[in-house]
């Protein structure tokens, strides 16, 4: 196909111009939001599980007297569900190659829902690290999962905002996690009812997930078109543009079975480059600090003078309530303003914030020291939230092939678990080496250079097709030479 025919296949801009009238709404079918919500309650697990364990670990401590003395111990409370998470999200990838992107959600389902059990129930701090361990499992398979399943079923014009429905549950789950430590800090067993609670969402979503249908992409792939064609008719409403969307996919699918292997994603030059893109993502929005934030706010708030164990959590509520209303911002302008922009500009808000943060905890003997650290927290929330927290899993949904879209996007995932790892792991302990002012000076380094790497390697993806964004690969991969505008014939 030529240049112009990719202008106007469905779902392009070239093709909304001709007809304006197919073009879909963020609320214009219920259908489709319900199966972003049912697939983004995966997003809330990972919320929850991210959220609940800086509240539950106060407590923890108080039960466990070597979990109090020893912050190594602490770490791996925390951490062990990010190295789950690490392993579920490498294989995530081939799971939803091989089986599809409904049966690896119920896969993550059930694991999650063992783990979430054996924590509450954990008679020590060895079982329990063992039940972090697997609801990290079932986080990772979800953290693939989520954002590929909602993107492979969202009309391009809306597919930013549809994925990002899975990082309000994310920010929506956090907050949950918060009012529940809240609510259970006079109970009797109260970090085993704030770990164990996060066993209903999972089961909720397993039965839901029941009634829901494969994605009509991957059905595609495999050769089930009556299947996938079921699923477009409640999709796209207008005929014209249901019938359009089911011949381009039908050609598309032909051409795309063949079976992806690791080593792949580095033998083609346009998806080394792609993936390098999502990865890197995924890395900054790590190591610019937002799950030192989510996990640690409680203690940084103790650490900013306020030590009522209640206080901390009233205060990270608050961290949370601004982490959620910044997401729903995103949603609306991630379609708006663009991907590489909301990236940006967020990146700029989060440098300042931190070094708000730093500030804060370099003139401790100030007497408002303690509040311009909650200032900053808010802040660096209120920055994030809209940009960097969207931003990395949008672009990880639709940058890749289709062939691609589940290797990559477990690969990408991975990337950022380790990331994760790496920085939750560390945190205290940096914190206890050189102090928690320099440790939010080094997060806002970090920041700058995210800042470079979004200006300089992220495109805008904004409102394009699968097909136009696996374009610009090709054009960064090959330049303007006569091989680039060869293989662009081509299409």
């Amino acid at each position: 196909m030529t240049m112009t025919t990719i202008q106007s296949t469905p779902g392009s801009s070239g093709y909304l111009d001709l007809f304006p009238e197919r073009k879909m709404s963020f609320f214009k079918n219920p259908y489709i939001l319900g199966l972003s919500a049912v697939a983004g309650i995966g997003g809330m697990l990972f919320g929850y599980d991210t959220g609940v364990i800086s509240g539950a670990l106060l407590y923890i401590k108080d039960d466990f007297e070597g979990v109090r003395e020893s912050e190594l111990v602490q770490e791996t409370i925390v951490s062990m569900a990010i190295g789950g998470a690490i392993v579920g999200a490498a294989g995530g990838g081939w799971i939803n190659d091989a089986y599809g992107r409904k049966k690896a959600t119920l896969i993550a389902d059930v694991i999650f829902i063992i783990g979430a059990i054996g924590m509450a129930a954990a008679p020590d701090p060895h079982l329990l690290i063992l039940g972090r361990l697997l609801v990290g499992l079932g986080v990772g398979v979800a953290s693939v999962t989520s954002p590929v399943y909602i993107a492979e079923a969202s009309p391009s014009e809306i597919r930013g905002s549809l994925v990002s429905t899975n990082v309000l549950m994310i920010t929506a789950g956090q907050f949950l996690s918060y009012i529940v430590n809240l609510s259970f800090t006079r109970v009797s067993g109260t970090w085993r009812w704030m770990l164990g609670v996060s066993a209903f969402p999972a089961i909720l979503q397993f039965l839901l997930m029941l009634f829901l249908p494969e994605s009509p992409r991957w059905l595609f792939i495999k050769n089930r078109k009556n299947e996938a064609v079921h699923v477009l008719s409640k999709i796209y409403y207008d005929p014209a543009r249901f019938h359009d969307e089911v011949d381009f996919l039908t050609t598309q699918s032909a051409q795309e079975r063949q079976s992806i292997k690791f080593g792949d994603v580095f033998r083609s030059k346009e998806i080394k480059l792609a993936f390098l893109v999502g990865a890197g993502l995924q890395a900054f929005q790590q190591f610019t600090g937002i799950n030192t934030v989510m996990y640690y706010s409680p203690t940084i708030v103790q650490m900013a003078g306020f030590n009522s164990n209640e206080l901390a959590l009233l205060l990270s509520l608050i961290v949370a309530a601004m982490n959620a209303t910044g997401t729903i911002l995103g949603i609306y302008l991630i379609d708006h303003a663009g991907r590489r922009m909301l990236a940006l500009c967020s990146l700029g808000g989060v440098f300042a914030s931190l070094i708000v943060l730093s500030v804060s905890f370099l003139n401790e003997s100030s007497s408002s020291s303690g509040w311009l650290a909650v200032l900053g927290l808010v802040l660096y929330i209120a920055f994030f939230s809209p940009g960097m927290g969207p931003v990395p899993w949008t672009v990880n949904s639709e940058i890749y092939p289709e062939e691609y879209r589940g290797i990559c996007g477990g690969m990408s995932a991975t990337v950022c678990w380790v990331s994760n790892l790496v920085v939750s792991q560390s945190f205290l302990s940096i914190v206890e080496a050189i102090g928690i002012g320099s440790t939010f000076l080094i997060l806002a380094a970090i920041s700058v250079l995210a800042f470079v790497f979004v200006l300089i390697y992220v495109p805008e993806t904004k409102g394009l097709t699968f097909d136009e964004v696996e374009l610009i690969w090709k054009e960064r991969a090959w330049g303007n030479n006569s091989d680039s505008r060869n293989l662009l014939a081509q299409e």
